[in-house]
């Protein structure tokens, strides 16, 4: 059995946490690897760098390195794995690009998608857990919890409320494809509902 399922949600939503989580619940039945992105693999970890530790750059740069991230770690670390059988859940993956490129950059959805297309040839997530809170909550917890805050952490509040906007245009053209999780509880409330969702979507399968 494989599966491809993506943890998408603003900043703050907790998604590198219930992922964590819900993997150490998931490897006691299954065989399951995690990855994330920007990185995952070498050639993205240091696009990582590049994006959201360094300077502002041109919007449509930002956007093309991390399509690029995204086909690196697509060929090298989701699709051999998917081919093992394995269930890949990933911290991030073409959503993130097109609402924070996409949407809050102004961009446009359709031209990032355009060029996340090309990278992806065609290969979506199976599933996607949407975490959702609103851009107040996620500022609150970044800054709580201390931890370091990369380019896109620091954005100001107007725009990661059009990021959680993209998300609500993109979950609308596709709501097949998301399982929307109410990230404002305490975390094991989130991560048992997610689990539950993964769980019964995979037995499924």
């Amino acid at each position: 059995m494989s599966a491809f399922i993506t943890f998408e949600g603003p900043e703050g939503s907790g998604k590198t946490t219930v992922l964590r989580k819900v993997f150490e619940r998931l490897s006691n039945d299954y065989d399951v690897i995690t990855t994330r992105e920007p990185g995952g693999v070498r050639t993205g970890e240091a696009i990582r760098e590049i994006v959201l530790e360094g300077d502002n750059m041109d919007i449509r740069t930002e956007a093309m390195l991390f399509a690029a991230s995204r086909r690196e770690h697509l060929v090298e670390k989701i699709l051999p794995a998917l081919d093992e059988n394995k269930i890949v859940l990933c911290d991030r993956y073409i959503d993130s690009s097109l609402a924070y490129q996409g949407f809050a950059r102004g961009i446009g959805i359709s031209e990032v998608k355009q060029l996340n297309e090309f990278a992806i040839n065609g290969r979506y997530p199976d599933l996607t857990i949407y975490l959702d809170i609103t851009a107040e909550v996620g500022r609150d917890r970044i800054l709580k919890n201390q931890r370091d805050q990369n380019r896109l952490d620091k954005e100001d509040l107007a725009f990661h409320e059009k990021v959680i906007e993209g998300y609500q245009h993109i979950i609308q053209e596709t709501p097949e494809r998301f399982a929307i999780v109410d990230a404002t509880r305490n975390v094991d409330e989130v991560v048992t509902e997610t689990y539950k969702i993964i769980l019964n979507f995979l037995k499924k399968l």
